[in-house]
C-alpha cells in the first residue's frame, strides 16, 4: 500500500511530491520530489506503483469543480471551520484560470484507476483512491495549532522561521500519531530537506514539506476512515478531507 501527496502547482508552477509506503504496520518515507510538468508528475507516480498495487493520492488542489461560478461547498465549509485559524481555501469555479489544469489532473488520476470515494464504508480498503486535501487545516488539527503556520507569505525571515517550525512539527509529531511515520534528522540520515536561507530554495522546500503532509493525510484517511477524518462536502459538490482534531473523534 502506498500513499502519495501532491502539492499541485495550480497554474504553471512546480509541484511538491511525496511517496510513503506501508510497511510492517507503519509508514515509511520513500521519496520527496519536486516537478513542474503534469506529464512528469504522472510519470513519477507510475514509476512508484506496481501493476494492481493499492494506493491513495492526496492532492492539494480542487480536482472536482462542478460550479461554473461562485464558491464550492467545501470551500465555504473550510472558511466556516478554519477562518478563525487564519486559514481559508481559494474559491474554485470553472471560470478560474487554474480550473482546467487542476480538474484535468484529477481526470488523469481517474484514468489510472484512482477514484473519488470521500466516504469509506470501512477503513483500510484495497483499491486506488484520490482525495482533495488542505495542508493548513491538517496541520491545525494534527499539531493542535491556534493559527496556521505562515510560511507562504510575508518577509523571508518570517517565512523561514515558520517553515522551520513546520519542519520541526513534522519530525516530532508524525512519529507519535497513529499511523506512525518515523522520521530521522540526525547525520548521516536526514529525511527532510534543511531550511535554506531564502529565495526560490525556500519555496522548493515548502512544496516538498506540504506534499509530505498531504501524503500523511492520505494515510490517515485510509487508516481511520470516517472515525477520525472530516469530509467537508461530497462527491457531487466537491470535498476536502481533513484529519479530526488530534485525540478527538467525530465529524464536522
Amino acid at each position: 500500500m502506498k500513499f502519495f501527496g501532491i502539492d499541485l502547482g495550480w497554474s504553471s508552477g512546480a509541484s511538491g511530491l511525496c511517496c510513503l509506503n506501508w510497511v510492517e504496520n507503519r509508514l515509511a518515507l520513500v521519496n520527496l520530489e519536486r516537478l513542474t510538468a503534469i506529464a512528469d508528475i504522472l510519470q513519477w507516480l507510475d514509476q512508484h506503483l506496481t501493476a494492481g498495487e493499492s494506493a491513495v493520492v492526496a492532492v492539494d488542489a480542487p480536482t472536482l469543480i462542478p460550479n461554473a461560478s461562485g464558491m464550492r461547498l467545501p470551500d465555504r465549509l473550510a472558511h466556516q471551520y478554519f477562518s478563525r485559524y487564519h486559514a481559508g481555501c481559494y474559491p474554485a469555479n470553472l471560470g478560474r484560470p487554474f480550473a482546467e489544469r487542476t480538474v484535468g489532473f484529477g481526470l488523469s488520476l481517474e484514468a489510472r484507476g484512482f477514484i473519488h470515494a470521500p466516504h469509506l464504508s470501512a477503513p483500510q480498503p484495497e483499491g486506488r483512491y484520490q482525495l482533495e486535501v488542505f495542508p493548513h487545516a491538517a496541520a491545525i488539527h494534527l499539531f493542535q495549532l491556534d493559527r496556521i503556520l505562515k510560511y507562504k507569505k510575508g518577509r523571508v525571515a518570517e517565512r523561514r522561521n515558520e517553515l522551520s517550525r513546520f519542519r520541526h512539527l513534522l519530525l516530532q509529531s508524525l512519529p507519535q500519531i497513529e499511523p506512525t511515520l518515523p522520521l530521522l534528522d540526525e547525520p548521516p540520515r536526514t529525511d527532510l530537506p534543511p531550511i535554506p536561507a531564502g529565495g526560490t530554495e525556500l519555496k522548493a522546500v515548502e512544496d516538498q514539506l506540504d506534499s509530505l503532509l498531504c501524503a500523511y493525510t492520505a494515510a490517515h484517511w485510509w487508516y481511520w476512515g470516517s472515525d477520525r477524518n472530516w469530509v467537508l462536502g461530497d462527491r457531487t459538490s466537491g470535498y476536502i478531507v481533513v484529519p479530526t482534531p488530534f485525540g478527538r473523534l467525530g465529524t464536522a
